[in-house]
C-alpha cells in the first residue's frame, strides 16, 4: 500500500503540526504521520511564549487557543534560603501577550491540528509509526510506516523529521550528533491546587534538591530535579522522601504530598542537550527537537520547535510551488535557526553549570547567586530576562 504527498512529516509534535499548518495554507499537499492516536500524553512542553502567541494571532487562531484550558503567568519566582528573589517580569514586555502561557501540549495540539483538518491538502494520518526512509539515488524519497491497515509506503519530494529527540527518522539518515551533557533529570508528578494558592511559577531551592511549580489552574505540575541517572537511586529510597522532600523545599505544599501515592504517580524525564552538526541531507530536513534536543531550563522547546517551523514554511513556500527544492533552500534553514540555537543552549549550559549544578552538589541550604539578587532588584534586568525567554534571539515571521 502507498501513497504520494509533497512533503511527509514524521511527528505530530509542535514543529510537525505547526509546519504542515502553515505549508498546507501555502497550497502544498502535506501529510503528517503521528504514530498515537491522540495528543493526550501528560508531562510533555506545555510553556507557550510570546512568540509563539503571536504567531498564532497571525493564524487566526487566538480565540480557539484562548478557549483551551491555560494559565497566564507574568513573572517567574525563585525561593532559595534567603529569601524569594523574581527573576523575570513578562508583563513589561511589549505586544498583546505580556506573558507566557501553560496550557496541556495536547490541547496546543488540538488547537493546530483542528485548523489544519480544515484544509482539503494537509492529511493527519494518526496510529501511523514510521519505521524507516525511503532513498533512490541517494536522494531521501520518503518513508516506510506502520498504518493499523497494514505497511505503507509514503512517497514526497520532501519528508521532515519532526519527531522528536529520538527521533526514527533523522536516526535513519545517519545524521549525527553531538551532545552537551546534562547534570539532571526530572520527575514531572501533579499536585492539587487550591484558591488559596499563590499564583504563578515558582521555583523552591534546597540542599541537592530543585523544584518547580507550574500554576495549571486546578493543579500543580511539579518537575522535580534530580542528578543525572538518580531516577532509580529516588526510587529506591521510597515515595515517602519524595514527598518528604516536596514538603521541605515548599511547605505551603506540605499538606497535599499524601497525593503521590505511589511511583505509578511519577514519570521521569532523562534531559538531553544535543544538536546535530547538519540538519538536512538530500530531500530530508530535521527540525525542533530532532534537530536539537533542548534542556528544560527556561521551558523553551515548543516556542523553537515552532520558529523552526515558522521559518521553514516561509522558505520552502517558493521552492515548492515552483519544484526547485534543492539542498541549498535546507541549508538555508539550518543557518537561519542555528544562532537562536546555539545562543540558548549556550545559556542553558551556563545556568546548568553556575545554577544547577552547585544546588544539586550542595549539603548545605543554598543561597541566591549573587547574580540573581541583582536581577531581583532590577526592573529593567527582569525584562531583558523575560524578552529572552520569551521572545528569544530570532523570532521568525509567517511572511
Amino acid at each position: 500500500m502507498g501513497t504520494k504527498t509533497d512533503v511527509c512529516i514524521s511527528g505530530g509534535g509542535p514543529a510537525g503540526m505547526m509546519l504542515g499548518l502553515l505549508l498546507a495554507r501555502q497550497g502544498v499537499d502535506v501529510t503528517v504521520l503521528e504514530k498515537h492516536a491522540d495528543f493526550l500524553r501528560d508531562f510533555r512542553g506545555d510553556t507557550v511564549h510570546p512568540s509563539t502567541l503571536n504567531v498564532l494571532d497571525q493564524l487566526g487562531l487566538a480565540p480557539a487557543l484562548g478557549a483551551a484550558p491555560h494559565r497566564d503567568v507574568d513573572e517567574m519566582r525563585a525561593t532559595f534560603a534567603d529569601g524569594t528573589f523574581r527573576l523575570a517580569d513578562f508583563s513589561r514586555l511589549p505586544g498583546p501577550h505580556p506573558y507566557i502561557r501553560f496550557m496541556p501540549q495536547w490541547d496546543f495540539l488540538d488547537v493546530l491540528a483542528d485548523a489544519a483538518e480544515k484544509l482539503p491538502n494537509f492529511h493527519l494520518r494518526r496510529k501511523h509509526k514510521v519505521t524507516d526512509i525511503r532513498r533512490t539515488n541517494g536522494v531521501v524519497t520518503g518513508v516506510n510506516a506502520l498504518s493499523p491497515e497494514g505497511p505503507l509506503e509514503v512517497t514526497a519530494r520532501l519528508t521532515v523529521a519532526a519527531d522528536g529527540r529520538d527521533s526514527t527518522v533523522r536516526d535513519r539518515s545517519g545524521l549525527a550528533s553531538t551532545s552537551y551533557g546534562a547534570p539532571m533529570d526530572v520527575l514531572w508528578f501533579r499536585l492539587s491546587r487550591r484558591p488559596a494558592d499563590a499564583e504563578g511559577l515558582d521555583m523552591h531551592v534546597g540542599p541537592r534538591r530543585l523544584m518547580l511549580a507550574i500554576d495549571r489552574d486546578s493543579y500543580w505540575q511539579i518537575a522535580f530535579v534530580v542528578p543525572k541517572g538518580g531516577t532509580q537511586k529516588a526510587q529506591e529510597a521510597g515515595i515517602e522522601r519524595l514527598r518528604q522532600s516536596v514538603a521541605t523545599l515548599a511547605p505551603g505544599l506540605a499538606d497535599r504530598v499524601a497525593e503521590l501515592k505511589s511511583w505509578d504517580d511519577v514519570s521521569s524525564l532523562t534531559v538531553r542537550l544535543e544538536r546535530l552538526a547538519r540538519w538536512h541531507t538530500p530531500g530530508l530536513l530535521c527540525i525542533g527537537d530532532a534537530a536539537h534536543a533542548m534542556s528544560p531550563i527556561g521551558g523553551v522547546g515548543i516556542n523553537l520547535a515552532v520558529q523552526d517551523a515558522v521559518c521553514a514554511a516561509r522558505l520552502l513556500r517558493s521552492p515548492l510551488q515552483q519544484h526547485i527544492l534543492s539542498s541549498d533552500i535546507l541549508a538555508a534553514i539550518q543557518k537561519r535557526r542555528t544562532f537562536p540555537t546555539i545562543g540558548t543552549q549556550f545559556a542553558q549550559r551556563t545556568a546548568q553549570r553556575l545554577l544547577v549544578e552547585r544546588i544539586l552538589a550542595s549539603d548545605q541550604p543554598v543561597n541566591a547567586p549573587r547574580p540573581l539578587r541583582i536581577l531581583d532588584r532590577s526592573p529593567r534586568l527582569q525584562t531583558l530576562a523575560a524578552r529572552a525567554i520569551g521572545i528569544g534571539l530570532r523570532p521568525e515571521q509567517l511572511s
